[in-house]
C-alpha cells in the first residue's frame, strides 16, 4: 500500500473504534459511532491532521470545535443535519460535503444510519507554540 495513496470507502476493511456520545451531550438517543482513523499525521508547523470514515446510527448530540480546528466531511450514504447555536442547519446526503468552521457550536444529527469520510485539520498545538 502506498502511503502517499490512501482510498477511503464506505465499507472499510478491519475493525473499527466505536463509542456513542458522552450522556451529558446526548439530546436524542444514544447512537453507535464507529470511526477508522486512516490519518494521524503532523503537519508544520505543529498542527494535526486526521482523516478516515465515519458510520453512526440516528441519533442527535452537542458538538464543540477548538477554536483552531477544522472538518470538511462528505456524506457517502444516509442523511444528517448539523444545527448552529443560532437555530439554523445545513442538511447533507449522498454525494454532499459540508464544512465546519472552527469555534463552531451546536449539534449534529443523524436522520437516516449514515456512512461519511472526514478530513479534521487542528492547528491548536501550533497556535499554543
Amino acid at each position: 500500500m502506498n502511503p502517499l495513496l490512501l482510498k477511503l470507502q464506505a465499507s472499510m476493511p478491519g475493525a473499527p473504534e466505536s463509542d456513542q456520545p458522552r450522556p451529558e451531550r446526548r439530546r436524542v438517543g444514544a447512537p453507535r459511532r464507529d470511526t477508522w482513523n486512516l490519518v494521524d499525521r503532523a503537519l508544520p508547523p505543529g498542527a494535526r491532521l486526521y482523516c478516515g470514515v465515519w458510520h453512526s446510527q440516528p441519533g442527535r448530540w452537542r458538538i464543540e470545535f477548538g477554536p483552531q480546528e477544522s472538518e470538511l466531511f462528505t456524506v457517502l450514504a444516509g442523511r444528517c443535519r448539523v444545527h448552529d447555536e443560532e437555530g439554523g442547519f445545513q442538511e447533507a446526503g449522498p454525494g454532499e460535503a459540508l464544512l465546519i468552521a472552527p469555534g463552531f457550536r451546536g449539534e449534529f444529527e443523524v436522520l437516516e444510519a449514515m456512512a461519511k469520510t472526514y478530513a479534521i485539520v487542528d492547528q491548536a498545538d501550533a497556535a499554543a507554540g
